[in-house]
């Protein structure tokens, strides 16, 4: 299984999680087209904090490093990694990439 297979993986999981403890009107679909915040998205800036401090400890267990996805670096990209999951997903993998190879 190659990082980004294992990363959605982990994101699902912590999906499955956060639907548990928010109403029904926020949960998430395991799908990389789902919207997360901005445009469509189905997450206020708190929920936002929420998901992504889940993901990042769900990212530590699975795989054994630590990720900020909230850096400066993701505040100033183009595409908001926060846009969907499938973005998200992307942004993690290439974290992950870095810190394997850095």
């Amino acid at each position: 299984m190659d990082f980004k297979e294992k990363v959605i993986e982990s994101i699902y999981t912590v999906i499955d999680d956060f639907n548990l403890e928010v109403p029904d009107d926020m949960s998430l679909s395991k799908s990389t087209d789902t919207k997360l915040f901005g445009d469509g998205g189905k997450l206020d800036s708190l929920g936002l904090v929420n998901f992504v401090v889940a993901t990042e400890q769900k990212i530590s267990e699975d795989f054994d490093i630590s990720i900020s996805i909230s850096d400066e670096r993701a505040m100033s990209q183009n595409n908001s990694p926060f846009k969907s999951i499938g973005i998200l997903v992307d942004y993690i993998t290439l974290l992950i990439e870095e810190s394997h190879h850095g």
